[in-house]
């Protein structure tokens, strides 16, 4: 894949020499990709991401990777508090309540394997908005396909195990939120394990997020 450069001035430097080990899987929610790209460009703004991705698979390069753009604001993943400076943040275009067509799809997969190869980055690191972000955040949201993802080996699933403690097992997993955020953490979750799944916090729940747990712990 050749992006399209296009260059966005909101971005600075990694804080400490650090290396991007994290993906950020973001929807756009704007009316047109071009529309959301020249949003990322705009100094006032505040804002920017390395990819933006058009619906007919065109991609946008706005930052490069070694830099440090401005996508992730409030979160965390597992040890990680300053997403920004760990990770690459691919703006995929989509307004929230439309699937996600087999171009921009196509795109996405080949743009992954590319990240993900030049820097060593695992399927398990490869998160949503909303895993960073509960609450704050619910992009990509349940429309986006990530078996599709996991079956090109370019994100991960769950499996279940013997059901313990919810908080516990999302903690390990890589979730950062306290007891009064679980409803938001729920959410998170099943929008992208168990999409359409509804209803207060069960074993079905307990089961997978142990899995994760188990197998995925994050760093």
């Amino acid at each position: 894949m050749d992006p399209i450069w296009h260059p966005s001035d909101n971005f600075g430097p990694r804080r400490l020499g650090a290396r991007p080990d994290l993906v950020v899987l973001h929807y756009t929610a704007m009316k047109s990709a071009e529309a959301a790209r020249d949003w990322l460009c705009n100094p006032e703004a505040g804002v920017s991401a390395h990819y933006v991705l058009g619906y007919d698979g065109t991609c946008w390069q706005l930052v490069t990777e070694e830099m440090r753009a401005w996508h992730a604001g409030l979160g965390a993943w597992g040890s990680v508090e300053e997403v920004n400076s760990r990770s690459i943040g691919i703006e995929i275009a989509n307004t929230g309540d439309e699937p996600f067509p087999e171009a921009q799809m196509a795109a996405l997969e080949v743009l992954l394997s590319g990240i993900l190869a030049r820097w060593s980055i695992p399927p398990e690191r490869v998160i949503g908005h909303a895993c960073m972000a509960p609450g704050r955040k619910i992009d990509p949201g349940p429309l986006f396909d990530w078996p599709r993802l996991v079956s090109k080996g370019l994100a991960v699933s769950a499996e279940p195990a013997s059901p313990g403690d919810f908080l516990e097992d999302a903690h390990r997993f890589g979730y950062r939120t306290g007891p009064e955020q679980q409803p938001a953490l729920l959410k998170s979750f099943r929008d992208r394990f168990r999409p359409g799944a509804e209803g207060p916090l069960c074993d079905a729940d307990r089961a997978l997020m142990a899995g994760l747990a188990a197998r995925w712990p994050a760093a």
